[in-house]
């Protein structure tokens, strides 16, 4: 049956009556124990766990008051800014061993190293027949929806898919830090033959080369990509593996880990989490909306004529009448996001010399204004609203439309990026929880006596 047949199955009336069943007024949510969103009044998240994965660390607690600190994210103690700027000195990738560090807790030697990139190099290559059983077949227009199908049919080909012993778990995990970027990278490949009619080459993955370098192979039809290039997006793929337990996508990744379901059951929810746009793909709004100020601003250069873009995005006037500023505003980070500040540092060498300079200006601009803009419509919560920084998202999707990087692949990589995030709190969830989530909800509605058939 075809689901989008509503007029033929005459679902209208249906569908209306039904809607009015779920609407719940905002009345029902006051009181100070329920937390609608798992928020507290002041923004902050609910603690339900503790973890010794990640730190996402952008304010203080002073007085009982939330005080803007520069935002800092540790993957197992280490700053990232500093794991960061290692491998930009040393110009070697460095993906593999921030995996390496969060599934086993340490910086590994340089034989743990190679051994870690060993098992990698052997999973890489997919299960025989995986890719023209379940990628070539049955193609799909979103690549998230076809990574989720993959991943579980991946356990189709596991003689142990349900054994959730820590051993067996860890090795799963492994494979799928592998085997995500690849099996993204054909079903883009085979989405761009079914659908735009392009020629169709599945290339193999390489062994030898990195996360970033194998799927740029993999991806591209020509299999040629630069150093340059696969230095960027390992530095992409770095910033985004891990943050903290509290992201929704980690957190659905635990919550389904609680109950002792499979690990590809686990990780094909995070990526149902993060396919949603409120989480993985804000980066793509921010594209959109850059774009639609180049085509309603004059000079991109008159910060006013921005401003003014602004504040009708603001007003629900513009862009897509949400009033959100893409790109601005975070959870936990008030002054500053580090992903975003690294990112901005180490990709505006490329925008210059790739012709994306205007676009670099036009977001530096909108990242100074922003703050302002929005205090300004806040009024009463003006001083929460100036608090309001930039986030990672602000600058990642221009840096992967330098890298030729189309917009339906955005989501699909930060999904490759945070396997390695996900994977470590399952593991984590396994061995110390040992008690299924199971937050509380509160009723509404009447109690009813039933009706029998022939009196309704």
């Amino acid at each position: 049956m075809n689901v989008h047949s509503n007029d033929q199955l005459n679902l209208r009336g249906l569908v209306n009556e039904a809607k009015s069943t779920y609407e719940i007024p905002a009345s029902a949510f006051e009181g100070e124990r329920i937390k609608k969103g798992l928020r507290n009044a002041d923004g902050t998240g609910v603690i339900a766990g503790v973890t010794g994965i990640g730190l996402v660390h952008g304010y203080v607690i002073d007085e009982g008051e939330k005080t803007p600190i520069d935002g800092k994210l540790y993957y197992r103690g280490y700053d990232v800014e500093e794991i960061v700027e290692y491998y930009a000195y040393c110009q070697r990738y460095g993906y593999e061993e921030c995996s390496y560090l969060l599934l086993m807790g340490k910086l590994p030697t340089e034989v743990e190293l190679s051994h870690f990139d060993e098992i990698l190099n052997f999973y890489r290559r997919l299960p025989s027949r995986f890719a023209e059983d379940v990628i070539l077949k049955a193609p799909s227009r979103n690549i998230m929806s076809k990574m989720t199908a993959s991943v579980l049919a991946l356990a189709s080909f596991d003689d142990r898919a349900d054994d959730c012993s820590f051993e067996n778990v860890l090795m799963q995990s492994i494979s799928l830090i592998a085997r995500i970027p690849i099996i993204a990278a054909m079903a883009y490949a085979v989405k761009r033959h079914k659908f735009y009619n392009e020629s169709l080459t599945l290339h193999f993955p390489r062994a030898g080369y990195s996360t970033s370098e194998n799927f740029l192979r993999v991806a591209r039809p020509d299999k040629m990509f630069t150093a340059e290039e696969a230095m960027l997006l390992d530095l992409c793929l770095i910033l985004h593996a891990e943050h903290g337990g509290g992201n929704n996508s980690t957190f659905a990744c635990r919550v389904l880990s609680s109950t002792g379901t499979d690990t590809y059951s686990a990780i094909a929810g995070a990526l149902g989490s993060l396919k949603g746009p409120r989480h993985g793909g804000a980066n793509i709004k921010v594209i959109e909306m850059l774009d639609d100020l180049k085509s309603n601003v004059r000079d991109y250069k008159d910060e006013d004529e921005i401003a003014d873009y602004l504040r009708k995005i603001v007003a629900k006037e513009a862009y897509d009448k949400s009033g959100l500023i893409y790109g601005m505003g975070h959870a936990v980070y008030t002054k500053s996001d580090p992903r975003a500040i690294i990112l901005k540092h180490y990709a505006e060498t490329m925008a210059n010399e790739r012709g994306y300079s205007d676009d670099f200006n036009i977001l530096q601009t909108i990242e100074k204004l922003a703050p302002g803009i929005l205090a300004a419509r806040a009024s009463a919560n003006a001083k929460a609203a100036s608090q309001i920084c930039a986030n990672v998202d602000m600058y990642s999707g221009t840096v992967f439309r330098m890298l030729g990087i189309p917009s339906d692949m955005f989501t699909p990589l930060f999904a490759i990026s945070r396997v390695s995030g996900w994977c470590a709190h399952r593991l984590e969830e396994i061995v110390t929880s040992k008690k299924i989530i199971r937050p509380g909800y509160k009723s509404y509605g009447d109690i009813q006596q039933y009706i029998p058939l022939d009196k309704r």
